[in-house]
């Protein structure tokens, strides 16, 4: 049976390069010169946290809250968690007085929303539900729900449904309900930085999820993050240099209902069917809440309308893997 708590499947990695040694788990730190590291999971991700600093008392410390902070937002945001936040609004279709980090990200949804012209959409949720439960069932029907279950759970989408405000949110459709995976990871990378960067660190590296770097490496090299192949796992398709940008990549083999892959995590929220417009899509910005979002629209998306954001918005680049194996590289 299909479970909400699946994690998709890593496209990202930090090479050798950019994380030297093992990451060790836990709260285990390394008794070394070298730089602090943490892994565990947050947000349905395996996470990390690379933290260069002279002092290595106030190295841990700093990675002990970043890992607290990591837990707070997956108190707001988890669908994996029956008494988070996110989970509750589903369940209940309101939040009164929500936590701040809640309120904000919605609010960034809605005008990543606007942005792609309702490609992105948080109100997908009915969609995968759906989906989780054709194919966990005895006997699923290889062609997926049928078109008269597509339209019902259609109907509870549209991200014009969903009312945020600093006190209260609420969902206006009966059986609507919402998902920030597409969103989640990145925003928690990017408040991690933030408290990072508030404690005066310029060279570290944080991976809720998504990928973000603070500065270069020590030695002034680039931070270096490979690509992975959506059809071979653990290989490469390319390294890219990170300085003070995140990345994020979406590619419907990710996470696929069927064997075939016809049904992936990537729902068009105008048709309710996954797309195979693309093999993998890889979005370098300047924060990760930008390149999660617009990787996972832009994977819905034509290439005209994925040109154009590109050109629209500063420090953006787009990396488009077609299924015929050529690339389109968009921006700087």
């Amino acid at each position: 049976m299909l479970k909400q708590n699946l994690t998709r499947r890593r496209m990202i990695v930090i090479t050798a390069g950019a994380a030297g040694s093992a990451l060790l788990a836990s709260k285990r730190f390394a008794q070394s010169n070298a730089p602090v590291r943490w892994q565990g999971s947050a947000l349905g991700a395996q996470v990390s946290i690379e933290i260069h600093h002279a002092d290595r008392a106030e190295a841990e410390r700093l990675a002990e809250r970043c890992v607290l902070e990591a837990r707070r937002l997956e108190q707001q945001f988890s669908l994996y968690r029956a008494d988070s936040a996110i989970s509750t609004l589903n369940r209940t279709g309101i939040l009164v007085a929500p936590d701040v980090d809640m309120v904000a990200l919605l609010q960034t949804s809605l005008r990543f929303a606007e942005i792609t012209g309702g490609a992105f959409d948080p109100t997908v949720q009915p969609l995968w539900q759906l989906h989780a439960d054709h194919f966990s069932s005895a006997k699923p029907g290889s062609d997926g729900p049928s078109p008269r279950q597509l339209a019902e759970a259609l109907a509870k989408v549209g991200h014009d449904g969903l009312l945020v405000g600093a006190n209260r949110i609420a969902l206006q459709r009966r059986g609507a309900a919402i998902t920030l995976n597409g969103i989640a990871q990145g925003f928690a990378t990017d408040r991690v930085v933030e408290r990072l960067r508030h404690a005066g660190l310029s060279t570290t590296l944080v991976n809720m999820g998504e990928i973000r770097a603070i500065g270069a490496r020590p030695e002034g090299t680039p931070w270096r993050v490979g690509l992975g192949d959506p059809d071979r796992p653990g290989q490469l398709t390319e390294t890219l240099d990170l300085v003070d940008r995140a990345v994020a990549t979406s590619a419907g083999a990710g996470f696929q209902f069927d064997a075939k892959g016809r049904f992936t995590h990537l729902f068009d929220p105008a048709t309710g069917r996954s797309p195979q417009c693309y093999r993998s899509v890889s979005v370098m910005a300047p924060t990760a809440t930008e390149a999660d979002a617009l990787s996972t629209a832009f994977s819905l998306m034509p290439l005209s309308d994925i040109a154009d954001i590109v050109a629209a918005r500063p420090n953006l680049q787009a990396r488009i893997a077609n299924s015929n194996g050529t690339s389109i590289v968009y921006g700087a």
